[in-house]
């Protein structure tokens, strides 16, 4: 069996590690599956248990063609197949079944039984990650055998926003990454069409276009693999995993104590936007002077979004925890204080409104628990979104200041590319919409120049 150059690097990843397949159309991660399912059980005979999974019968067509095709000309009549249980027999001893999940009503033939390896197919097809998060609980084996789970998507599907949020935006292409919600370390690796040397690559993009003729962001995510498409949103045509989204970094390199824009060092600053039953997000900024961080040259005045702090419930992303103004201060500072920085920026012209009580404002609160914020004059919208497009455009270019945002800054990458327009005005977003964490890179975007801020520190 074959195996093209993006197939063989799958395949010498340790078995230790679960593999998110998350590349464009055509880049053969069925095939990649099926020579992983093949190799756990070549190498651990009767003892491995493959379940590879659909959402429909009608999907798991394909993959049952393709393993016919392949074990026939590999074992011949050694290997057999039960076509009414869609179970493969390998001469080894080695199990493959082809199973369907739609529901969880579905869910209820696997209760209770054991597999060695789970791959999941067509991932995206899920608006949601409960089922196979549920199917993980059969993931087990004789101690000798590393488990494993194996999942395939391209961007633009239903479940588009939780894949990339648990897979994409965690680390770079082909470095491992522990998944919160499993605890396992996973491998991210991408694959295109272009990876793909068995077919006819010119004629298959020929197809693609065809069958998307208007919608070119669709089409985007089909041919580059690109998660930060999202079809018809207020970012689209503006933001680009490949461009905008950089590896997380450990420390600010050169930077300056205070806040200046003359300056050679990298300036930094919070910028806020306050929520209690509604989610608030504060994220850090630098901003270039003109130089790299490890093999990337950022230009100068180019803005790097390096950690946030959100408070979002962790299912529903516009709804806030309630926070008091004193935890979330507590929390801010913690943040920044990991970073060796004051804590001080710019927020929301609302919360120094007077709102009635004994402490004046939010601001108020924030300057007595130790966070300073200065009024960010957020202008009109407007204005704002547009600089933020631009930025977000222009990254990438080696003479235009570009917009970068962290890996590791998840609530971001899992909210902003999919805002949709305000469909009363095409110029702002719908603020319906979780837009918090866009809301707050706009107020830091705008920051005027004021003098350095010097917050009284207050010890955690």
């Amino acid at each position: 069996m074959k195996l093209s150059n993006f197939q063989n690097r799958v395949c010498i990843v340790p078995e230790e590690f679960d593999v998110f397949l998350g590349g464009g159309r055509g880049g053969s991660k069925s095939f990649t599956m099926l020579a992983l399912a093949l190799r756990h059980c070549t190498e651990h005979g009767n003892k491995a248990r493959v379940l590879y999974i659909r959402k429909t019968y009608k999907g798991l067509a394909d993959f049952e063609n393709i393993t016919m095709d392949i074990f026939g000309q590999l074992f011949g009549k050694k290997a057999r197949y039960n076509g009414t249980e869609h179970v493969w027999r390998l001469p080894n001893g080695g199990y493959i079944e082809l199973g369907q999940l739609e529901s969880a009503r579905d869910y209820d033939k696997y209760q209770g039984r054991s597999f060695t390896l789970l791959i999941i197919d067509e991932a995206g097809q899920y608006p949601t990650p409960e089922l196979i998060d549920r199917l993980r609980s059969n993931l087990r084996g004789d101690k000798s055998i590393p488990i494993r789970m194996v999942i395939g998507a391209n961007p633009g599907g239903a479940g588009h926003h939780w894949l990339a949020k648990r897979y994409v935006f965690k680390s770079k292409p082909w470095t491992p990454f522990k998944d919160e919600q499993s605890g396992r370390q996973w491998v991210y690796a991408p694959s295109t069409y272009r990876d793909n040397p068995f077919i006819d690559q010119a004629q298959y993009i020929k197809q693609l276009e065809a069958s998307c003729p208007t919608d070119k962001e669709l089409l985007r995510a089909w041919l580059e693999g690109d998660w930060a498409v999202a079809r018809g949103a207020y970012f689209a045509t503006v933001i680009d995993e490949n461009r905008n989204a950089i590896d997380p970094i450990s420390a600010i390199p050169d930077k300056k104590d205070g806040w200046s824009s003359k300056t050679s060092k990298w300036n930094h600053w919070l910028t806020h936007d306050y929520g209690s039953s509604a989610p608030s997000a504060t994220y850090i900024m630098l901003e270039s002077p003109g130089a790299s961080i490890g093999e990337q040259y950022f230009p100068k005045d180019s803005i790097l979004i390096i950690d946030e702090l959100v408070t979002s419930d962790p299912v529903a992303l516009n709804e806030g925890l309630g926070y008091t103004v004193p935890h979330l201060a507590e929390l801010i500072k913690e943040m920044a204080y990991k970073w060796d920085i004051k804590p001080a920026g710019v927020a929301d012209d609302a919360i120094f409104s007077n709102h009635g009580s004994a402490s004046g404002s939010i601001a108020n609160e924030f300057s007595r628990a130790g966070v300073t914020f200065r009024r960010a004059h957020k202008s009109d919208r407007k204005s704002g979104w547009e600089r933020m497009r631009r930025m977000l455009e222009d990254a990438g270019k080696p003479d235009r200041p570009g917009l970068y945002i962290a890996r590791n800054c998840e609530y971001f990458w899992a909210t902003v590319p999919y805002l949709g327009r305000d469909p009363r005005n095409a110029e702002d977003l719908d603020t319906r919409q979780p837009d918090h964490s866009a809301d707050a890179v706009r107020y830091g975007l705008i920051k005027p120049d004021y003098p350095t801020i010097k917050p009284r520190l207050i010890a955690l």
